[in-house]
This record gives C-alpha cells, sequence and structure tokens, in this order.
C-alpha cells in the first residue's frame, strides 16, 4: 500500500489496530476528502459597492488568480446566499450604530456649550452698560465726550473680537476625537472663570451701590473686552502657534502592504498627531488595493499544496510477526521514506525561480497590455480631434458636448483598459462611469492622451478615487498612553481601518548644536614669483 498521504495535516495511524478497521478509517476518510474537494468548488460573491466596476467585475476581491478573459466565460457558483447576515456582522452594525449616536450627540453638546459661551461673553459688556440705565436713570451723572469715545471703542474691540472668535473657534469640524481636547476646555474654563468674577465683582461694587460714575462703569466694560482679546491671544499661541515648530518625526506604515511615509510633527498631543497623520494618509499614501494581496497569498497556498506528508513508521496494512525479515522490511521502508522526504525539501529549495518566472511574466503581461492601452487612447484622442475640427464647420446647434463625445469614443478602448485594470488588478478601484466622467474632463480641458492615462497607469493617492472606496466611516486610535498626552521620544500607537492599520512610531528630532569657524580673510592671499631667467 502507498504510504503517502493526501491531506494537509499528518495522520497518524496505530500499528496494532486490526486490518479491518484501519480499511474503515481509510475508507471514512478518503469520503470526507471527496467531500472537502466538491465543497472547495464553490465560491462566495461579494456585492459590490452602488457604484459599479469596470464592465461589472463583481469578484474584485477574491483570491483566486483571474485570466485576462475572467468574466467571459466564467461561471460562478454561490454557496451561501448574497443577503445572508452572520451574528457577528448583527453586532458590529449595532456597535457601529451606538458609536455614531454617541458622537453625534457628544459634537452637539459641545457645539451648544459653545454657542451659550460665546452669547455669554458678548452680552456682558453691553449688560454693563444697559443695567445701570434700566435700574437708577435718575441717579447716573451725564456722559461726556470721553465717554462716548469709549462707547465707539466698545463697538469696534466687540466687532474684532467677534471676527476673531468666528475665525478660530467656529469652523468646521474636520474629525471626532475620542477625548477632549484639553488646551480649547482650558481656555474655556478661563474665558468663564474670568466673566463670572467681572460679574461678582459688578454685583457687589456697581449694582448695589448704585454708583453714579456712568464714566467708570464704561471703563469697567472696555477693561473686560481688553481682557477678553488678550485671551484670544492666547488661545491663538496655544491652539495655532504651538505646534507650528518640527519637533518629532513620525513613521508611518500601513500594515497590510508596508507602504511607508515620514512627517514631521509638532507639540500635539497623540489624537491630534492622529488626526494630523490620518490627513496627511489620504493625500500622500496611494490607495489601498487588497486585491495586490491575493498574489502572495496564493503563492503561500500553491506552496503548502505541493508539501508531502509521508508516513515515516512504515505501517503495512497487516500487522505482521515480528522477525528479522520484517526488521528489514521496516527499515527500508523507512530509509525510502526518508529519501522521499528529502527530495521534496530539495525541490522546494527551487520555489525562488517559480517566484522569478511569475514576477517577469507578470511584467511582462503588463508591459504588453500597456502598450496596447496607449495605442488605443491614442488613436481615440485623435478621432477626438478630427471630430472636433468636423464639428467647427457644423452650426452652433448640432455640437456634440464633452460628454457625448466620452460616451463616442469610450467604447474603442473599453477592452484594453480593461485588459489593463485585471492584469494590474485596479479593475474594482474604477467604474465605468468614473472613467467616463475622466475621459469627459480631459476632452473638455483639451487635454492629452497621457494625462488622461496616468490617472490608470500609476496609482494614485487615497483622495483621487470615489468616496465609497476610501471614506472610512469611523478610524480607531488604540495606543498604551493617554490619547491627551503629548507625543514623545518611542511613542507608538494604532490607527485600525476597516481593512488595514497604520501603525504610527515617533522619534524626537534631536537637539542641534552649530558652531562657528572664523576663517582670516588674509589667510588666502598669496604671492605669485614669476623667475626672470627663460630657457630662450
Amino acid at each position: 500500500m502507498d504510504t503517502e498521504s493526501t491531506y494537509s495535516g499528518y495522520s497518524y495511524y496505530s500499528g496494532r489496530s486490526r486490518g479491518s478497521h484501519r480499511h474503515g478509517e481509510r475508507s471514512r476518510d478518503r469520503h470526507k476528502s471527496r467531500s472537502k474537494d466538491s465543497r472547495s468548488e464553490k465560491s462566495v460573491t461579494i456585492n459590490t459597492p452602488p457604484a459599479e466596476p469596470l464592465l461589472g467585475d463583481s469578484a474584485v476581491r477574491g483570491e483566486q488568480i483571474q485570466d485576462d478573459n475572467w468574466g467571459e466565460t466564467t461561471t460562478a457558483v454561490t454557496g451561501t446566499s448574497e443577503h445572508s447576515l452572520s451574528q457577528e456582522d448583527i453586532v458590529r452594525i449595532t456597535k457601529d450604530l451606538e458609536d455614531s449616536v454617541g458622537l453625534d450627540c457628544r459634537r452637539y453638546f459641545t457645539r451648544t456649550l459653545a454657542v451659550i459661551l460665546g452669547l455669554l461673553v458678548f452680552l456682558t459688556p453691553l449688560a454693563f452698560l444697559v443695567l445701570p440705565h434700566l435700574l437708577w436713570p435718575e441717579k447716573l451723572q451725564s456722559c461726556g465726550t470721553a465717554c462716548e469715545g469709549l462707547f465707539i471703542s466698545v463697538a469696534f474691540k466687540l466687532l474684532i473680537l467677534l471676527l476673531a472668535v468666528w475665525a478660530l473657534f467656529f469652523r468646521p469640524a474636520r474629525a471626532g476625537l475620542p477625548r477632549v481636547f484639553v488646551f480649547r476646555a482650558l481656555l474655556a474654563v478661563l474665558v468663564l472663570l474670568f466673566v463670572v468674577s467681572y460679574w461678582l465683582f459688578y454685583g457687589v461694587r456697581i449694582l448695589d451701590s448704585q454708583d453714579e460714575n456712568y464714566q467708570g462703569i464704561v471703563q469697567y466694560a472696555v477693561s473686560l473686552v481688553d481682557a477678553l482679546l488678550f485671551i484670544h491671544y492666547l488661545a491663538i499661541v496655544l491652539l495655532e502657534l504651538r505646534q507650528l515648530q518640527p519637533c518629532f518625526s513620525v513613521c508611518v506604515t500601513r500594515s497590510t502592504d508596508g507602504e511607508t511615509r515620514h512627517y514631521n510633527l509638532g507639540q500635539l498631543s497623540i489624537q491630534r498627531a492622529a488626526l494630523a497623520i490620518i490627513e496627511h494618509y489620504y493625500c500622500d499614501f496611494p490607495v489601498h488595493n487588497p486585491a495586490l494581496l491575493s498574489a502572495s497569498k496564493s503563492r503561500a497556498a500553491k506552496h503548502l499544496a505541493g508539501l508531502k506528508v509521508y508516513n515515516v513508521d512504515g505501517e503495512f496494512p497487516a500487522a505482521p510477526a515480528e522477525g528479522p525479515g520484517n526488521n528489514a522490511a521496516a527499515g527500508l521502508a523507512h530509509s525510502q521514506s526518508r529519501a522521499m522526504i528529502a527530495a521534496a525539501a530539495r525541490r522546494r529549495d527551487t520555489s525562488h525561480n517559480e517566484l522569478y518566472y511569475e514576477e517577469a511574466e507578470h511584467e511582462r503581461r503588463v508591459r504588453k497590455r500597456k502598450a496596447r492601452l496607449v495605442v488605443a487612447v491614442e488613436e481615440a484622442f485623435t478621432h477626438i480631434k478630427r471630430m472636433q475640427e468636423e464639428e467647427q464647420k457644423k452650426a452652433p446647434g448640432d455640437v456634440m458636448d464633452p460628454r457625448e463625445a466620452a460616451q463616442a469614443i469610450f467604447p474603442s478602448m473599453a477592452r484594453a483598459l480593461q485588459k489593463y485594470l485585471r492584469t494590474t488588478k485596479q479593475q474594482h478601484c474604477h467604474s465605468m462611469e468614473s472613467i467616463q466622467q475622466h475621459l469627459a474632463f480631459c476632452i473638455t480641458n483639451n487635454m492629452t492622451p497621457k494625462a488622461f492615462l496616468e490617472s490608470y497607469l500609476v496609482p494614485g493617492p487615497t483622495l483621487q478615487y470615489s468616496r465609497d472606496r476610501w471614506l472610512a466611516r469611523q478610524w480607531t486610535l488604540i495606543s498604551e498612553a493617554s490619547v491627551t498626552s503629548g507625543l514623545k521620544d518611542g511613542s507608538v500607537f494604532l490607527l485600525k481601518c476597516v481593512d488595514f492599520s497604520l501603525v504610527v512610531t515617533s522619534k524626537k528630532i534631536p537637539y542641534i548644536q552649530m558652531s562657528e569657524e572664523y576663517i582670516d580673510p588674509k589667510s588666502h592671499k598669496f604671492v605669485l614669483r614669476l623667475q626672470s631667467e627663460t630657457s630662450v
């Protein structure tokens, strides 16, 4: 009997069991292997986003290698329903809904508090000026020219403060942070304490005594507005100017493909540094393409499938009696199994040749598809120029708009573009609608074929593609240190998304000591001495 096992795991047999028991066990194993092979032939289709990919390619995240004619001659057999949901999916959806409700409530609550505090700040100086006229108008002294000039000063200072607060604080929110911004909360508490202190002093010294010196009351309101302007200057320093000087160099690495970028950041907390990194990520990192990772997975699966597991125990169908001949046969089988294992190991050592030729073949196919695509696009744009020259001779009502022109020439380049995108595994990043829109944009702005192809030949940044391809509803910040603490040398934290995570490590920029060396200008002077004697 052949001692070679076809299973992925090791199979151990007992040498003392009877032949009938072993035969039944082997038959059951063969039945399991056949059922496993039949189940492995089924594939599960994944629902595509609303924007359909190019030519209806639905299995964009499959891990199998697709040929050039995939989608034209392939029939997909589905093993499960497209609309089925597991318990984990339901739990995740519920958690996302709860998190979104919590974030929205917190955002509106914070905005409401900011509006209330702002109204309190701007109405307080006006209340200081109006209350004396409402409570004891007959006791107030007349306001002279200097007092009326202070009215103008208060009015313009409040207008400047209103514009400054609107520019600094009432900007559209860029993101929702997990913790409160410490400096902003500190400034809000400082303003609240400051206004309450002014109200306490105003109530004790002015309201109770019904002060008759109205000019002094106006100067008191002016001093409040001046103090608020200085607090706003402090807010600019803490919120904007403090982080401008670079202090840390952060290394951002994407966990799936190892794409790395380096950024210089200032004195920021971990959560604000994470926000700055995510903003840089959408503009600097190429789009995440999980289809490119399937090549390595398929190669690893092929490598594991090529492994063979041998039974080195030398077991035979029947349990023979012990004797010198049987021991010799067992030893021979043992040595043969060892030799087969060594031969398989030597074959595995040559797998780098397979990798080399596979990559070379892939590069050749990419160059071939690229050449065909470039020729097809250039011919299409040449046809566009010819159509434009003909349309200039037509009446104004018969001129074709760029959208119609793009739809007219798109079929001539669609097949070449489809093959190139499938070869480079970018078919899920571009839909037919987005390609036609980009083509119409290039035609409108009189761009060259090379400018049109740049979006497909070179993977662009994440923000270049449609929102349903890159927009993450929520990022998760994972850090051992508190997210409100500042960056430090050696800080490590993760930004986790749906398909990947960004690993961030920070290094402090070293202190640079620069010295000056003085060079005497006279040291550069020299005298050229010419000999009067010549060879003539």
